[in-house]
C-alpha cells in the first residue's frame, strides 16, 4: 500500500495519478476534507482508502498503524498558505505531525518522501541545499525550514529512502482550490477571461516591470521526481525541484494571452504589504538532484502552459 497525505490537494492528486499511470491503485488517501470542494481532485482516479487526517495522525501517535503494509510514503500533507500568521497551528500541522509521520517510517524502513519548499531560502538569491543560504521570512517558509533541519539530524539514523523535495513555483491540475495561494499561471488567466487584462506588479527589487522572476516548474515534472525516488535504491537528501531555470511574469503573461488570442498588460504598484516579504528572484541549483540519477528534462513555461492549457479552459472563472 502507497500512502499519500495531502492527497486531494493539489501536488498530492498529482501523485495519485502518476502512480495510477504506473499501474498502481493500492493508495490510501490522507487529508482533510473541511473543504469540501477538494474531492474533485479525486475523481476518476483509483485509490483503496480515504483516511481522515487526525484519525491517521492519532493512529500512528499509538503506534496502532500497520507499518509492514506499507510500501512508500509521499508526504504532500501541509498548510501551503504563505500569509498565514498562525504560527502555532503552522508548526503542529507542517513540522509536529511530520516528525510522527518520519519517526514511524524510519522505524519501520518506509520510503518516506516529502514536500519540502524553496520558502526556505527567503530572499537569499543562492538556491543550494545548505543552511547558510536559508533565511525564511515567514512562519510557513520557517516550518518547512523546521523540519527539514530535524530530517538532517536523523540521516545518521536512516537506512530507507528519507527525501525532502523542495518545490519551486509549481503549476498545473487541480489548484483551483487553493484560491489566493494558486499559480500565477491560474490567477493571471482568471484576470484574463473576466476582464481580458492580465495584472502585473511594476518594478521591484531591481526589477523592470512584470520582470520579476521565478523557476516555475509544471506538476507533472514533481510527479515525476517524486516516482523517481520511489523506485531508487535507498537515498537520503533534500533536493530542489525546479527546472533550473529561472522566467519572467512577463513570459506567463505573454503565453497566455498569446493561447486566448487576446488581452493585455497592465502594471500595478507593488504592494506594500509584501515588501520584505516576497521573493522577487528564484532559481533553483538542481545539480544534487541530477548528481542523484534524475536525468530527465524540465518542461519550460510555455511548454508547461500549452499542457496546463485545456484544463484551464474548462475553469469557472465566475
Amino acid at each position: 500500500m502507497y500512502i499519500v497525505t495531502g492527497g486531494a490537494g493539489f501536488i498530492g492528486s498529482n501523485v495519485i495519478r502518476g502512480l495510477n499511470n504506473i499501474g498502481i491503485s493500492d493508495i490510501l488517501v490522507v487529508d482533510n476534507l473541511k473543504r469540501g470542494d477538494k474531492f474533485f481532485n479525486l475523481v476518476g482516479y483509483k485509490i483503496s482508502d480515504y483516511l481522515d487526517k487526525r484519525e491517521f495522525r492519532e493512529s500512528l501517535e499509538k503506534d496502532k498503524f500497520p507499518a509492514s503494509k506499507i510500501d512508500a510514503i509521499f508526504h504532500q500533507g501541509a498548510c501551503s498558505d504563505t500569509m498565514e500568521t498562525d504560527g502555532q497551528y503552522m508548526i503542529d500541522n507542517n513540522y509536529a505531525y511530520s516528525k510522527v509521520l518520519l519517526e514511524n517510517a524510519v522505524k519501520n524502513k518506509i520510503p518516506f518522501i516529502y514536500a519540502s519548499s524553496a520558502a526556505v531560502y527567503g530572499r537569499n538569491t543562492t538556491f543550494k541545499e545548505h543552511q547558510d543560504n536559508e533565511g525564511p521570512i515567514n512562519v510557513y517558509g520557517y516550518s518547512k525550514y523546521l523540519f527539514d533541519q530535524y530530517v538532517r539530524g536523523m540521516f545518521d539514523q536512516v537506512e530507507s529512502t528519507v527525501v525532502g523535495l523542495r518545490y519551486f513555483n509549481v503549476y498545473g491540475p487541480h489548484e483551483t482550490h487553493k484560491g489566493p495561494m494558486s499559480s500565477v499561471t491560474l490567477q493571471f488567466y482568471k484576470q484574463l477571461k473576466s476582464t481580458q487584462t492580465i495584472r502585473l506588479f511594476e518594478g521591484t527589487d531591481g526589477c523592470k516591470d512584470g520582470e520579476q522572476r521565478r523557476d516555475f516548474i509544471f506538476v507533472a515534472d514533481v510527479v515525476n521526481v517524486n516516482l523517481f525516488f520511489m523506485k531508487a535504491a535507498p537515498v537520503k537528501g533534500i533536493f530542489n525541484v525546479g527546472t533550473g531555470s529561472s522566467q519572467s511574469f512577463n513570459q506567463i503573461a505573454d503565453c497566455l494571452i498569446d493561447l486566448e488570442g487576446r488581452g493585455e498588460k497592465n502594471y500595478i504598484p507593488f504592494p506594500e504589504s509584501l515588501r520584505n516579504k516576497y521573493q522577487s528572484f528564484t532559481q533553483a541549483d538542481i545539480s544534487s538532484l541530477r548528481a542523484a540519477g534524475y536525468d530527465s528534462p524540465f518542461l519550460s513555461v510555455e511548454e508547461g502552459i500549452k499542457l496546463y492549457y485545456p484544463y484551464l479552459k474548462q475553469i469557472n472563472v465566475n
